[in-house]
């Protein structure tokens, strides 16, 4: 893949994020989209080596799309700034439509690669089934945040959007009450692609997916949602 030009391109869209600008570059997309689709299937068969339940997951259904969902939104930029996927074992990406634990990545404009697993902002029934989880297997998941792969790679898990109370129907003295606050179950790390880019990105992002596995294996015995109270 053509890094430096995934990059450059999506440095210019963000100066000129407009659609009469895009179509004059729609080929330059089409190219860099196509790069990017192959090494989204040459991710997924690297997964598979050390997580097989990924093994059909469909990259072009893994890629996002790049233009913007501006119903609800203020900013009314037609294009995503950012070529991203999200590689899951049920093959959808989203957490609305049930997609489960993923392996999701990105590149933007500033050149800024993000490396992750897990799940962001799942939705409230999932959400509360996860933290169930947190309680009644506390031993598992407390040998999980001591993993030492996940936690040289990506640290604690992320705190973005944390509660600063317990979550309804989840006592103060619970098992790991600060991450029953949590409303994503997630790690990822930033690398700068600027001035450097690694002589096999390929390489780099499946060694971070790799390293993400023990969450994603611990998501997974999540099987089911637990009615809101």
């Amino acid at each position: 893949m053509h890094t430096r030009d995934l990059i450059q391109f999506l440095a210019e869209l963000s100066e000129n994020n407009k659609r009469a600008w895009f179509v004059m570059n729609k080929p330059r997309y089409d190219i860099l989209r196509a790069e990017f689709c192959e090494l989204v299937t040459r991710l997924i068969a690297d997964i598979s080596r050390f997580d097989p339940a990924v093994a059909d997951c469909n990259p072009k259904k893994a890629l996002f799309r790049i233009n913007r969902d501006m119903r609800f939104s203020h900013d009314k930029s037609p294009y995503k700034t950012t070529f991203s996927a999200a590689i899951t074992a049920s093959g959808l990406k989203k957490p609305s439509q049930g997609g489960g634990p993923a392996y999701y990545f990105h590149i933007d404009a500033n050149g800024m690669l993000l490396v992750a697993g897990g799940e962001y902002m799942p939705p409230p029934d999932r959400l509360r089934a996860i933290r169930q989880q947190v309680v009644e297997d506390a031993a598992g998941f407390a040998k999980l945040l001591k993993n030492r792969r996940l936690v040289e790679t990506f640290g604690d898990l992320q705190e973005e959007g944390k509660l600063t109370r317990p979550p309804k129907g989840f006592d103060a003295d619970a098992p790991h009450i600060e991450y029953l606050k949590l409303k994503s179950f997630i790690v990822w790390k930033e690398t700068s692609l600027k001035k450097k880019i690694p002589a096999d990105l390929e390489k780099e992002i499946a060694a971070g997916f790799k390293d993400a596995y023990p969450l994603i294996a611990w998501l997974r015995q999540v099987k089911q949602a637990v009615p809101a109270a």
